[in-house]
């Protein structure tokens, strides 16, 4: 199993989120360190870990697709999603694959509710009636892929996603994907801000993307709808 870390400007958390997977007993970890410019790629390497570094700087899910696309072409069974901002524990890595071996969910989400602001409970609540997505918690990036959903993330559409959360998971519903959910704790975050929620502006444009994104779904999905066609 692959711990795939995208890492913007880590370098206060890195190293406690590396010893902390390893402690654990999780030492095949990838960081994707999307073009920072602080010494959190320095860092990573000195601890042991595989470092992917990026030229330019592309985002969380484009950096996240980067390190599925090394899984796959690797031939790993599995792989688990982890922000490198100390919110996500390695404790909590057995409870997704637990979920995962009761349920052979192909995707199994970390579910934490209970760190959403008002603005994060209010996409939720939106985005889960417009996508028709049973998700508890449809931001988080603690998630276990397996092979299957591994293949399908790192196929050309999933390029064109900008958010590891409703892109995603409209797109493994596109191809049969099962998904289960699960509770686990996280810790607040420790440095940084989060990437869709800091500002009012940043979730206006989350909300018009995400909105676009499953009313486009919709649109499609109706076209598709076969018509009777009366004999002439």
């Amino acid at each position: 199993m692959l711990i795939v870390i995208p890492a913007h400007n880590e370098e206060a958390t890195i190293e406690d989120v590396v010893l902390d997977l390893k402690s654990h007993g999780y030492n095949e970890i990838l960081i994707v360190d999307d073009a920072s410019t602080d010494a959190t790629a320095s860092i990573a390497r000195s601890l042991g870990v595989k470092v992917m570094p990026l030229p330019y700087n592309i985002g969380a899910w484009k950096a996240t697709q980067a390190g599925v696309r090394y899984a796959n072409n690797r031939g790993f069974t599995h792989l688990v999603t982890f922000d490198a901002d100390r919110q996500h524990l390695a404790s909590q890595i057995g409870v997704l694959v637990d979920k995962q071996r009761s349920s052979s969910a192909n995707l199994v989400i970390g579910s934490c509710p209970s760190r959403g602001s008002l603005a994060r409970k209010v996409a939720w609540s939106l985005f889960r009636t417009l996508a028709g997505v049973k998700v508890e918690d449809l931001t988080s990036g603690f998630r276990l892929y397996d092979r299957r959903a591994i293949e399908v993330l790192s196929k050309e559409e999933a390029s064109l996603l900008e958010y590891q959360d409703v892109g995603v998971l409209l797109l493994l519903k596109t191809f049969d994907i099962s998904k289960a959910e699960v509770h686990v704790k996280m810790e607040k975050r420790q440095s940084g801000i989060s990437r869709i929620f800091y500002s009012w502006w940043a979730v206006t444009y989350y909300m018009g993307y995400t909105t676009m994104l499953c009313l486009s779904k919709i649109a499609k999905k109706t076209h598709l709808i076969p018509t009777q066609v009366k004999d002439s």
